[in-house]
């Protein structure tokens, strides 16, 4: 049995909301999305805010690079990475994040998540 996703993109923020090489936090009813450009890369990546590790909303202000060509998010309190494409857990095996599609649209950023 083949269980289809719905997926709802809403209106996130302009392109020019997020800093270069950069995140912000977005939310959408009562979640928090970290939404990032990663500038280097000509791409966009959106996972959950929270960090797994301390259940503290940071992920948003962590710090973006790549891992063996694999694009990251490290937290900016306990500086565990996380895969921006699977939310896989570089650092260890202990936790993942969610990661969430994201769109771009004549300058507007779109965010997709499932209902």
């Amino acid at each position: 049995m083949t269980v289809e996703k719905i997926l709802t993109w809403f209106y996130a923020c302009k392109t020019t909301d997020v800093p270069e090489n950069g995140g912000v936090c977005v939310k959408y009813n009562d979640e928090q999305i970290a939404l990032f450009h990663f500038t280097r890369r000509n791409e966009w990546y959106a996972t959950q805010n929270e960090c797994p590790h301390r259940q503290q909303m940071a992920l948003s202000r962590g710090m973006i690079g790549s891992q063996n060509g694999e694009p990251k998010v490290a937290c900016p309190f306990h500086k565990r990475t996380f895969s921006l494409i699977t939310g896989e857990c570089l650092s260890d095996d202990e936790c993942s994040i969610k990661t969430y599609e994201v769109k771009i649209e004549d300058g507007n950023v779109f965010i997709a998540v499932e209902e």
